[in-house]
């Protein structure tokens, strides 16, 4: 069970969870092709150019394996984030878990949330990731970065505390205005 179904209040329910994008795995993917044309150089000198010593053609090789071993432990760190990194806003809260071992976690009132922004940067906007960047009041701001969609994301949590705000902060307006007005409670003449 995720951490944010296991921390869920009495009839607080998810209302949109958002996701790590998969471009975490880019320093993984582009370690491995360093990787792979190392090798493959190291392949050429060794068959094209007899001549040269083999000590370079071996250095090459092992500079080679030493980055696809790079790009495995990053492929597994990538892969531990995009598993361990939660993201959800419900009726209630903004819930945010990031981490396994060494863990992080925010869990801000709806009604604490001041505003939330984007950024992306040129690649980020390409492949549509971005880091999202909530503050509450009181200063409290928390970043979430390789966020997927996070244009939606930041619209998904607007429309929410839109909505929030109208069931929750407009009653409460509306109180004062009601309880000073004497309201009219008898039933319209018929005739």
């Amino acid at each position: 069970m995720s951490y944010v179904q296991e921390n869920l209040m009495p009839n607080e329910k998810v209302l949109y969870s958002a996701r790590i994008h998969p471009a975490v795995f880019l320093p993984a993917g582009a370690t491995f092709l360093v990787s792979v044309a190392l090798a493959a150089f190291a392949f050429l000198l060794d068959s094209r150019f007899n001549t040269v010593d083999p000590v370079i053609g071996q250095g090459l090789l092992l500079l080679a394996v030493l980055c696809a071993v790079l790009s495995v432990i990053s492929a597994l760190q990538a892969l531990l984030i995009r598993q361990t990194t939660e993201f959800a806003i419900t009726n209630r809260r903004v819930i945010a878990k990031t981490g396994f071992i060494n863990r992080h976690t925010l869990e801000m009132l709806l009604q604490k949330v001041e505003s939330i922004s984007v950024n992306q940067d040129m690649l980020g906007r390409i492949l549509n990731y971005g880091s999202l960047t909530v503050t509450g009041t009181g200063g409290t701001r928390e970043r979430f970065t390789a966020i997927a969609q996070p244009l939606v994301v930041r619209k998904q949590i607007n429309q929410i505390l839109e909505r929030y705000t109208e069931t929750f902060a407009a009653p409460k307006a509306a109180a004062p205005a009601a309880s000073s007005t004497p309201v009219n409670t008898d039933p319209p003449a018929v005739g």
